[in-house]
Formats: C-alpha cells, sequence, structure tokens
C-alpha cells in the first residue's frame, strides 16, 4: 500500500473560471506533490473578464468542512484566501487557532480585475484575529495598503509594509512587490520575520496572463510546509514555481487568462 503524500488544506473560495481560488490552490498542491484539501467559503461566478456574482457559505458549513478533514484525515499545513465577512474570518482563526499545523494567510481584498472581495468590515477582524495566526502572511501592495494605509512605492517602503503587517502577529510577512512600479524589469518579494530579511528577485515576464498569482503563491509556500520545509526554503520553492507559472501563463476566454499551474510538466 502507497503512503498518503503530506496532507495540505485550502480554505477559500471557489473560482468558476479555473484560474484562482480553490481550484488553483488543488492545482498547485497537486504540482508540488501534495495532498489538496478543500474548505469553500464562498462560490463565485467569475470568468477571465470578471467577478459576476459571489455568494458566501454559512459559517456552520465552513466550520463543518474544516472540522470534517481536520478531525478525520489530519493536515500539515493550511491557506487561507478569500474570507469575505467579519464572521468568516473569525471562524476561520478560531478554527486555525485550535489546529497545531503552519497556516498560510493570504489577505485577498481584490480580484485581479478590482472586484472587492474582503468587505470593509471584515478588515480588523483580518488584523485583529487572524493575522496573529499565520505562520506566513502574503499580502501584495494593495492589500498592503487597504491593512496597513502604507503605500508601497520602493524597496524601503516594502520594509516598513513588513513592519507593520508584523505588528499584527503573524510570525513572517511575505510582501509581494509584484506591482511594483519602480521595478519595471523584475519581480522582488520581501520576506521577514522581523530579524531576518530574504529578498526574492525573478525576472518579470511580458505576459497579462496572470490570473491566480496570489492563490497559486500562497498554496505553493504551504505545500512546502506541509512536505516539512523551514519557511524561508518554502518561499523560495513558491516563488520558482510561480515564476515559472506565471511565464507560462495562457489567454482564456476573452480577458486575463489564468497562470499555467502545470508548467513544469508541459515543458
Amino acid at each position: 500500500m502507497t503512503a498518503a503524500p503530506p496532507l495540505c488544506l485550502t480554505v477559500a473560495g471557489s473560482d468558476s473560471g479555473g484560474g484562482a481560488g480553490i481550484q488553483a490552490d488543488l492545482k498547485t498542491m497537486l504540482a508540488l506533490g501534495v495532498h489538496g484539501m478543500s474548505v469553500v467559503t464562498a462560490v463565485t461566478a467569475q470568468n477571465s473578464l470578471g467577478v459576476k456574482g459571489a455568494w458566501e457559505l454559512p459559517a456552520e458549513a465552513v466550520r463543518a468542512q474544516y472540522r470534517a478533514v481536520v478531525d478525520d484525515i489530519g493536515v500539515g499545513a493550511v491557506k487561507t484566501g478569500m474570507l469575505s465577512s467579519a464572521v468568516l474570518v473569525e471562524t476561520v482563526a478560531e478554527l486555525l487557532a485550535g489546529t497545531a499545523a503552519p497556516a498560510v494567510v493570504d489577505p485577498v481584498g481584490v480580484s485581479k480585475h478590482g472586484d472587492a472581495l474582503l468587505a470593509p468590515s471584515a478588515l480588523e477582524a483580518v488584523r485583529k484575529e487572524l493575522l496573529p495566526r499565520a505562520t506566513v502572511a502574503t499580502p501584495n501592495l494593495d492589500e498592503v495598503e487597504q491593512l496597513t494605509g502604507i503605500a508601497v512605492t520602493s524597496e524601503d517602503d516594502m520594509r516598513r509594509a513588513a513592519d507593520a503587517v508584523l505588528g499584527y502577529g503573524p510570525r513572517w510577512a511575505l510582501i509581494k512587490g509584484g506591482h511594483l512600479a519602480a521595478h519595471a524589469g523584475e519581480a522582488v518579494d520581501l520576506l521577514t520575520d522581523g530579524a531576518d530579511e530574504l529578498w526574492l528577485r525573478a525576472p518579470r515576464h511580458d505576459n497579462r496572463h496572470t490570473h491566480g498569482t496570489g492563490c497559486t503563491l500562497a498554496s505553493a509556500i504551504a505545500a512546502g510546509l506541509a512536505k516539512g520545509m523551514e519557511v524561508p526554503a518554502a518561499v523560495t520553492e513558491a516563488k520558482e514555481y510561480v515564476t515559472g507559472a506565471i511565464a507560462a501563463g495562457f489567454a482564456l476566454g476573452g480577458g486575463i487568462g489564468p497562470v499555467d499551474h502545470a508548467w513544469r510538466w508541459h515543458r
């Protein structure tokens, strides 16, 4: 009998177009050699052009899914994504508090198309309840500004933003600088725990099909943690994986296509 691979759980919304959300998370986990499991927090109707509608699941449905997986199967790492309301943020934070596995918190605020995915009333719950449960928090620059009020335009700003995010309690902050205009030729991220800094740099690929990059990166980090990697190694591996996925992103529909989660298989 074959032993089960490492176990990884995503707690996130569904993307009907398959590029982001739990669909991207599960594809990433498969590509990186872990068994992906899911807790659906919301159902979205979306495609390459944007989010057409979103329906949040009740807190009891989210709690029941989580308990069903963790109490029977167990989990090596958890990744959280779209948690659209304060009630869901608080519910998931409570569940994480009772789980020994490391948690990667992607504080999803807006979609790739600019659609709001987090109610303004939920921001304080993210700061006070969810981020303190995170092993790694992975905000992009828009989410950093939403959470901290810091508008990032330079690497020094990224340091200030990381300090502000760490002030909410995660062990590590990964500030994703992919939208940093000052670095047109490279995508720069900063990982820090307040003492050690790791700057991750990769070529910026001229490819508009980047739907799902944030979900994919956070899930790749969680996959590494589920395999027993330390945070810096897991983040470094995840950055390499998502860079390749962006380079291989493909057109889908009439708008922004997804990254290619299976890029290593297609080489």
